[in-house]
């Protein structure tokens, strides 16, 4: 139950930071999405999804759901804005926001009965943190009419990718909240132009706030046999290292589906606060251009760009420099190992684009050439038949695990910094220039006990290169 009218309630904010971006590539990729990039004035809309909650009232400990390949990149990046009280829980597998969702309410009421969570994702853009809490603080008023609140933005224009809600009569106890008359999600073309003619309907923000104890009762009235999954999911978590894991087994189980599906689209107590902060999904190229800063010619560039006669385009450039001329509503986005150019109205189709490339089994829909890991980061220089070449630049006190392989050796060559090397039970230290050769099946490792950065080039060979070849024996991060 929600907390009583005019009593405090205590709102535990839960980002969902599931998701890979696929309309983004070639810029986001599964291991590293857009909710890690620095998309918004040099933040990660994670990072700034973060900030958006200091100060917020009556807040309590964020709780953070994530997978597994991001879960330094969540550490590191809160880390990086100051924030160190929060809960993180790691997902085996993704199975849309209903899930998600309903484990961390299971786990919430049983240390907090009167808990409320603000669910949000950890990719959208509010840069107005003031009228972001002036809107909480409304839905807070129907929350004490015990209805599971979503934030609606007015419709500004026809966006079939978008969800929508139709406002239904005013909630007489909250200010600015309706009731739910009718969810549609990403509508036709023509639908969508009528709606945002109607004036009565408002783009789904994707943004909840409800009592944990209700969203339950909710789900096991609509969804009894997913909700007993998530039951079952939320009894096998556990907590290791401050983290606490969701057995692979159990949520596995839980059927894949959002909470609009699953529990606001049948339920009655659904309500609708009208918001009026300025949002983005960052969904898509045309978006990141629609809400970014223009130059007179109505464009949007980054890194090394010439232009010559380009207007309303979107320029990225990551390695090189990318010229264009003689240009009109285009994309272009370049990376070390893939180049986008579309037409801006038809940056939709990119996710098809990926699909491809995954059905295809391409490594560029997966990973960048540049791959962070918790010790700092490696990248794909050059590789072919039977070699790869990778540079590997470690963070000072970092260290790589103790591990092995069963199919390649490998040389290390010091091009800057001090590197230790553990070969078996030898351990040497090795200077610029130095190097050291490690054969097939000698547990290694690589150290930096230096204060600078240690770059090491890593020549790869063998019959099979790929990176699950590596048993790990020995390591400071848990992923042994």
């Amino acid at each position: 139950m929600a907390a009583s009218k005019g009593h405090a309630v205590n709102i535990y904010p839960i980002i969902l930071c599931g998701g890979s971006g696929t309309r983004l590539w070639p810029l986001s990729r599964e291991s590293h999405p857009k909710q890690f990039l620095p998309l918004l004035r040099g933040r990660s809309p994670f990072e700034a999804t973060l900030q958006r909650l200091q100060g917020l009232a009556d807040s309590q400990p964020t709780l953070i759901i994530a997978n597994q390949e991001h879960l330094f990149m969540v550490q590191d990046q809160a880390k990086a804005v100051g924030i160190e009280s929060y809960q993180l829980y790691i997902e085996p597998c993704g199975r849309g926001t209903a899930p998600a969702v309903a484990v961390a309410a299971y786990q919430l009421v049983r240390e907090d009965s009167q808990a409320a969570m603000l669910v949000m994702p950890a990719d959208h853009d509010i840069p107005d943190h003031d009228s972001f809490r002036r809107a909480i603080a409304q839905g807070v008023a129907a929350l004490h009419a015990e209805r599971l609140v979503v934030f609606g933005l007015a419709a500004r224009r026809a966006e079939t990718g978008y969800g929508y809600i139709e406002r239904g009569m005013p909630l007489a106890t909250a200010d600015g909240c309706y009731q739910v008359a009718r969810f549609t999600e990403k509508p036709e073309l023509e639908i969508a132009q009528g709606f945002v003619a109607s004036g009565q309907h408002y783009w789904n923000s994707g943004i909840f706030l409800f009592g944990a104890a209700q969203f339950i009762a909710e789900l096991e009235r609509f969804e009894p046999e997913l909700a007993s999954a998530c039951r079952l999911a939320a009894d096998s978590v556990t907590t290791e290292h401050d983290t606490r894991r969701i057995g692979a087994d159990a949520f596995a189980r839980c059927r894949t589906v959002s909470v609009d599906h699953a529990v606001l689209e049948h339920t009655a107590a659904a309500a609708m606060v009208a918001a009026d902060f300025p949002w983005s999904d960052i969904g898509s190229w045309h978006s990141l251009w629609d809400n970014a800063e223009k130059d007179q010619h109505g464009n949007v560039t980054l890194g090394d760009t010439y232009l010559h006669e380009v207007t309303d385009s979107y320029v990225h450039s990551s390695r090189r420099m990318v010229v264009g001329i003689g240009l009109k509503d285009m994309v272009i986005v370049e990376t070390a190992d893939a180049l986008l150019v579309a037409a801006r109205e038809d940056v939709q189709h990119v996710k098809e684009a990926v699909e491809l490339l995954r059905a295809q089994e391409r490594d560029e829909c997966r990973t960048h050439l540049c791959v962070n890991r918790p010790w700092g980061h490696y990248e794909d220089i050059d590789g072919g038949e039977r070699f790869r070449v990778k540079r590997l630049t470690v963070n000072p006190g970092a260290r790589l695990s103790l591990q092995l392989h069963h199919h390649r050796a490998e040389h290390w060559v010091v091009v800057r910094g001090t590197a230790r090397v553990t070969r078996d039970e030898e351990v040497v230290l090795l200077y610029e220039n130095q190097s050291t050769y490690i054969p097939v099946g000698v547990a290694h490792r690589l150290e930096n006990p230096g204060k600078i950065p240690l770059e090491v080039i890593e020549t790869q060979s063998g019959s099979y290169l790929k990176e699950d070849d590596i048993v790990r024996l020995q390591d400071a991060y848990h992923r042994v």
